[in-house]
């Protein structure tokens, strides 16, 4: 009998019509275009489609979803504390367009590491870093429906030596041609309401110094450095709520690079983009980014 866990926040954060959501989708796919794929790895937004929509085509325009079989979602924990990884007790994961399934030998796989707790369906519910994806990885696969497994992994509060040890356990899957790795971030939350106002009075109007904050941890993401980001993230704390994800796919990376005689790779940001333009104090916005991961 399938767990089957319900498209929660259809109807909210994004249409629950599957004829309009197709339409949005692919409107947004058409809009971006094809500069850095196949992607192994994407690094994308997860806050409602009229903020971040358009922005995370320009992610999504990269996967070559012919030779896609296995896609593993990263998202960080909103709503539990979480001091590992979990993953998903339910089977199948409900869109409005059709039902995506997990893959459950990878699971189990994942299982006997003893390295990852269990989220029960309210958790899984909750969240939203990992649905927000899923509407977007059935557009993107809808010509190879029944020939692809996802696999969800909901990331906790980790220091920088459990992101080393899960990106080293993840680092064989990611050397697969056929995995797709999904990280889920959005970037700087500024505002009283996030406790966040780092400003910058050299930039000029705070969105501008909001923008070059998060230029710096994009460019330092794309040095591929796992320890640069951590060093970025303790002298400006910038509120990038998938700096775990990303630190996991930074590890994951460098253990690949290591045990294959430094491949080749490339990481790049395609778009950035932000929900409003602060100017003053009591203004809020947050960031969003789009990145594509090339293995060469």
């Amino acid at each position: 009998m399938a767990v089957t866990r319900r498209a929660s926040h259809a109807g909210s954060w994004y249409t629950d019509s599957g004829t309009e959501l197709n339409k949005q989708l692919g409107s947004w796919l058409n809009a971006a275009d094809l500069t850095h794929g196949p992607a192994r790895a994407i690094i994308a937004p997860h806050a409602g489609y009229s903020y971040c929509g358009a922005c995370a085509g320009f992610a999504y325009r990269q996967i070559s979803p012919v030779v896609v079989r296995r896609i593993f979602i990263l998202g960080p924990s909103h709503h539990v504390r979480l001091a590992g990884c979990a993953l998903s007790s339910a089977s199948v994961y409900r869109t409005p367009l059709y039902d995506l399934h997990i893959d459950q030998q990878v699971y189990r796989e994942l299982e006997e590491t003893n390295q990852f707790e269990w989220m029960d369906m309210n958790t899984d519910e909750d969240e939203h870093s990992i649905e927000m994806h899923l509407p977007y990885i059935a557009k993107v696969m809808e010509d190879f429906k029944g020939s692809f497994t996802i696999i969800p992994i909901l990331v906790g509060s980790l220091n920088p030596d459990r992101e080393a040890a899960y990106g080293n356990l993840l680092a064989p899957y990611l050397a697969d041609p056929q995995s797709l790795f999904i990280i889920s971030s959005d970037f700087c939350h500024w505002g009283q309401r996030f406790r966040y106002t780092y400003y910058d009075r050299s930039c000029g109007p705070i969105h501008r110094s909001i923008q070059n904050l998060d230029k710096m941890g994009m460019d330092i993401i794309e040095t591929l450095n796992p320890p640069a980001f951590t060093d970025y993230l303790k002298k400006y704390g910038n509120t990038i709520c998938g700096r775990h994800p990303i630190g996991v796919l930074l590890q994951a990376i460098s253990s690949l690079r290591s045990n294959t005689n430094g491949q080749k790779m490339n990481l790049k940001f395609l778009k950035y983009a932000q929900s409003s333009q602060c100017n003053n104090m009591s203004d809020s916005s947050v960031s969003y980014a789009s990145a594509a991961l090339l293995l060469e």
